[in-house]
């Protein structure tokens, strides 16, 4: 028993648990809406678009927030604009725009070098490395997403099971797709030291399909990921410690346990479902329930 709370004798682990945990319950909330929009390469993706960003930083010295930050939310709009294009669909808008960006980013570093932040730190997570201000940060954009969740959760719902009528609606749908992929952006760019450019994906789909397979209801599956993605988040980490294994490695590989022992639980009969056929129109009469 000893053995397991030893580490919480050390600021550096106590201060990565928090980081842990918070950025898994941000991932849960917000893939929620992505797994259910059928965009979830888009968290693979971002990240990767982010680097980009990342890159820019390193090379001229700027704030690593506010540069990364607005090469994220540029890549995820300039995304969402050329989906709506009806010739390209989201996946190839996904694949143009970030690894593009993920590109022009090696390619700026192996030019001008880094100045600012770790290069691996970026692709793999540097967690035991978190600063103060990054928890501030962090917890910051977590604040951020559950308001927005709790605000802006009728356009959010219309919207993401049917856009057309949520235009015909009163919905302002471009505005509302830009406020989500505002706090995709922002999310991904808090959590990229937790677990990486190459692991973040995982965190955001992972918690939602678990949930998806637990639950039919709407409301029931944003709070069940939350509190999937904290749990992974917190497991993960401790694991990370004792087995000397990458802590974003373990948090991954939490949640694809949980989500084996949830698919063998269930037979896989929700999640089946669910790739079969799109979710049904949900009317502002109707309950917040999925098909």
């Amino acid at each position: 028993m000893w053995d397991l709370l030893d580490p919480y004798s050390y600021e550096f682990f106590v201060k990565g648990v928090v980081a842990a945990t918070l950025a898994g319950a941000l991932c849960g909330l917000v893939g929620v809406f992505i797994v259910l929009r059928g965009m979830s390469y888009i968290g693979h993706g971002l990240s990767h678009a982010i680097f980009g960003g990342f890159a820019a930083c390193s090379v001229v010295g700027a704030n690593y927030y506010l540069g990364a930050g607005a090469w994220g939310l540029g890549s995820a709009l300039a995304i969402n604009a050329i989906s709506r294009s009806r010739r390209i669909g989201a996946d190839a808008a996904i694949g143009v725009v970030t690894t593009a960006s993920f590109a022009l980013g090696v390619a700026m570093i192996s030019i001008w070098g880094s100045r600012g932040a770790s290069f691996d730190a970026a692709l793999f997570g540097s967690i035991l490395g978190i600063s103060r201000t990054d928890l501030w940060v962090l917890t910051g954009v977590t604040v951020l997403t559950v308001a927005v969740v709790v605000l802006r959760y009728r356009a959010l719902l219309f919207t993401t099971f049917d856009p057309e009528v949520a235009d015909a609606s009163g919905v302002k749908v471009a505005r509302t797709d830009a406020l989500l992929m505002l706090v995709l952006s922002l999310s991904i760019l808090t959590t990229l030291n937790v677990i990486g450019v190459t692991l973040v994906a995982a965190t955001l789909v992972i918690p939602a399909v678990v949930a998806r397979m637990l639950t039919n209801s709407f409301t029931h599956m944003l709070v069940l990921s939350t509190v999937v993605g904290a749990l992974c988040g917190f497991v993960g980490m401790n694991l990370s410690y004792h087995l000397d294994v990458p802590s974003g490695t373990t948090i991954v590989l939490t949640g694809a346990a949980l989500f084996l022992l949830v698919l063998a639980a269930t037979g896989g009969r929700r999640l089946s479902r669910t790739a079969r056929s799109a979710p049904a129109p949900v009317r502002p009469e109707e309950t917040v329930s999925l098909p």
